[in-house]
């Protein structure tokens, strides 16, 4: 998954210091978002590979005038379904890098291109860019960190904080622009028992599973027989094996937007200092909040981190 933007951090020594604000970025309002698009999109967010035989009864269009719709969005992109590894099969280390002097364009670019750099967000503050960086384990990260992303040029300064619980992330947030009726058609009972948020634990993925990854990634929505045919396994495994790493959460396939254009244009990271007791009651609360894309309980001085999306940059204060 590759989510870049253009954000704000705060750093608070208690929540709600402002360090600075930056409107975040999109695709220049080549296109606008209409009202059956926002839903389309919130139709894909509750199931991102349900068929256009019930994504469009959802949203109240049919199916052939869904697939048409969303191809546009595509096209023009302004939304798109991708996949990535679920927090319990690896670990995740939320980095600010201060970069040197006329080497942030650069910087940026580079990092983007790298699969391990889950997002990259321009800001305004103490640093430069904070990244959502992604291992299998916590040797890996500190290679990737230390020595792969320390290494690269304009790099000044990098100060990592360790995903240790995960309360939202992005693949539950949602624009909320479907009706009742048409979520209830598309929504899945979640399993008793399956996992929802949780302490980020780290198993190592087989082959076959970073394969289906790796194809999911290119493509969310890619169907059974051409993702059998890129992973070199029979349709059938594939449907079985992905059923259940869908169901157990350690695979994320999730639907995103240009969110600027869709009437997002504001980012805020938050970090905060929580009484350790209080903390999973607050991150809990916190992740119920519709504006919440983002947030985890990490290690360091500030023990939570949480991003909104925000309407407008009066919603901050």
């Amino acid at each position: 998954m590759q989510e870049n933007g253009r954000g704000t951090v705060l750093d608070p020594d208690s929540a709600g210091t402002l360090e600075g604000i930056e409107s975040a970025g999109g695709p220049g309002g080549i296109e606008t978002f209409e009202e059956t698009d926002l839903a389309l999109v919130d139709a894909l967010q509750t199931d991102p590979r349900a068929p256009w035989s019930r994504i469009g009864p959802a949203v109240g269009v049919d199916a052939t005038t869904a697939a048409r719709r969303w191809a546009r969005l595509e096209r023009a992109g302004l939304a798109w379904v991708t996949a990535h590894a679920g927090p319990a099969t690896g670990t995740v280390g939320y980095v600010e890098v201060t970069c040197r002097p006329r080497r942030l364009a650069e910087l940026s670019e580079r990092l983007t291109a790298l699969p391990w750099v889950a997002s990259v967000e321009h800001v305004v503050g103490d640093f430069d860019l904070f990244l959502t960086v992604v291992a299998a384990d916590l040797p890996a990260l500190g290679r990737r960190i230390g020595t792969d992303l320390g290494m690269l040029p304009g790099v000044r300064s990098t100060r990592t904080r360790l995903g240790v619980r995960i309360y939202q992330e992005g693949s539950g947030w949602k624009v909320r622009a479907l009706e009742p009726a048409g979520r209830a058609r598309l929504a899945v009972p979640r399993a008793a028992g399956s996992p929802g948020g949780g302490p980020f634990a780290h198993g190592p993925r087989s082959d076959v599973d970073r394969r289906l990854l790796e194809a999911l990634g290119a493509d969310g929505r890619v169907g059974w027989a051409e993702l059998a045919a890129r992973t070199g396994l029979s349709e059938s495994t594939v449907r079985r094996r992905l059923t259940r790493e869908l169901r157990d959460r350690d695979i994320l396939v999730r639907c995103d937007i240009a969110q600027q254009t869709a009437g997002w244009p504001g980012i805020a990271t938050y970090r905060a200092v929580v009484p350790h007791g209080e903390l999973d009651a607050t991150g809990g609360a916190l992740a119920r909040l519709p504006q919440i894309r983002l947030c985890a309980s990490v290690t360091g001085s500030c023990n939570l981190l949480f991003s909104v999306w925000l309407r407008d940059l009066d919603g901050i204060t």
